[in-house]
């Protein structure tokens, strides 16, 4: 099997969570901004693919360098082995990005990329016209920041937030990495309760489920990397052996899911069957402010409205307050609220014991930590 080297990208702030993953799996990794690079085998780019919870997608390096001009950009590209890549049917469309880089005209840097792959894929197959590319796809990125060059091939597809049992959503669902993320960033364990009051298309409590039976959240999802012939299927036959032999399917859930909006926890209920969890995570109806229990030691995650409208932000404001007074004595309990408002913990009555500042999309956010007592130690 040969060495790729291989990216994980990341959201902004979440970069060391990625990272915990790929370490998880058995890869020493390097962590930048936005980005968590590590070297593996074939079966590494598709257990990255397959395990990884928080990441955005995975992408295989071919080469990185400094360009300054265009023929160095077209030079450079041409000497990477991209025969090692690509076969001589591949569908290779180029896209590309550029930030504080002098070669700043991006539909260039793209069309000098596609350029330079060509005439080396002629040299290599013995071409002379243009390739077909009626094959496999290899989605080509050329990336500039500071006149560096980083070109890759994107191995996911759909972003891995598209876990493929979304069947409907609200109007501005959380993705399923963030959410994710949020979960596992509490210290939240599979035998304790778990609560998400804000549920809307059930995105949190599903992750949830996934993480307590350590179900892979690929698993139920296909890769645009699958139609490569240098990955074999007897390769993503065993990493999907792999999934179902270190899901726990046996472990006990208690989670639950409410929103105010009937139809969405219908929506949720309909997402939650998709991923195989139906009669794991239950779902109601129900306004934040009725929420009760006489359960002990569990968690809440929410993202509450954040109030962006003009004219929303008082009942959102007033809500936040409701929920603090039914919060109030759940001591046992540790809360995680994620809100963009930076009143949050004025109207939620108390001050947060961590912050932790997150985007939403493009919003950005802060992610209110509420730690409850311990449970005391067995004997």
């Amino acid at each position: 099997m040969s060495k790729y080297n291989i990216i994980a990208t990341s959201a902004m702030g979440l970069e060391a969570l990625v990272a915990k993953e790929v370490r998880a799996l058995g890869y020493e990794c390097q962590v930048e901004n936005g980005r968590i690079s590590f070297q593996g085998d074939e079966k590494a780019i598709a257990r990255s693919n397959m395990w990884l919870r928080t990441a955005d997608r995975i992408k295989v390096k071919v080469g990185e360098f400094k360009a300054t001009t265009f023929d160095e950009l077209f030079e450079k590209t041409k000497a990477l082995p991209w025969e090692n890549y690509l076969p001589e049917e591949a569908e290779f469309p180029v896209s590309g990005k550029s930030v504080k880089s002098k070669l700043f005209s991006v539909s260039d840097c793209q069309g000098i990329v596609k350029k330079a792959i060509v005439e080396r894929m002629r040299t290599h197959y013995k071409k002379t016209g243009w390739f077909d590319e009626n094959g496999p796809l290899f989605k080509i990125e050329v990336a500039l920041l500071k006149d560096i060059a980083t070109i890759t091939i994107d191995a996911s597809g759909s972003g891995l937030h598209k876990r493929g049992y979304r069947t409907g959503q609200g109007e501005a669902p959380l993705k399923e990495t963030l959410a994710a993320s949020l979960i596992m960033l509490t210290n939240w364990t599979p035998d304790k309760p778990f609560v998400d009051p804000f549920c809307g298309s059930g995105t949190i409590p599903i992750e949830a489920a996934l993480i307590g039976q350590n179900i892979a959240p690929g698993f139920n999802r296909e890769f645009v990397s699958e139609q490569w012939g240098w990955i074999s299927d007897q390769i993503w036959e065993d990493v999907r052996m792999e999934a179902e032999d270190l899901a726990n399917y046996d472990q006990p859930l208690d989670i639950e899911g409410a929103d105010i909006d009937h139809r969405m926890v219908k929506i949720a209920e309909e997402n939650a069957f998709e991923a195989g969890l139906g009669d794991l995570v239950n779902f109601k109806q129900m306004q934040v402010r009725d929420f009760t229990t006489t359960k002990e030691y569990g968690v809440i995650i929410g993202n509450p409205p954040y109030g962006e409208r003009l004219g929303d932000k008082p009942a959102v404001q007033q809500m936040y307050k409701e929920m603090g007074a039914a919060f109030s004595t759940l001591d046992t309990w540790s809360i995680y609220m994620l809100t963009s408002d930076e009143q949050f913990e004025t109207f939620f009555g108390k001050p947060a014991t961590k912050k932790r500042k997150l985007f939403n999309g493009f919003i950005k956010t802060d992610y209110y930590q509420y730690w409850g007592k311990r449970p005391p130690r067995s004997k």
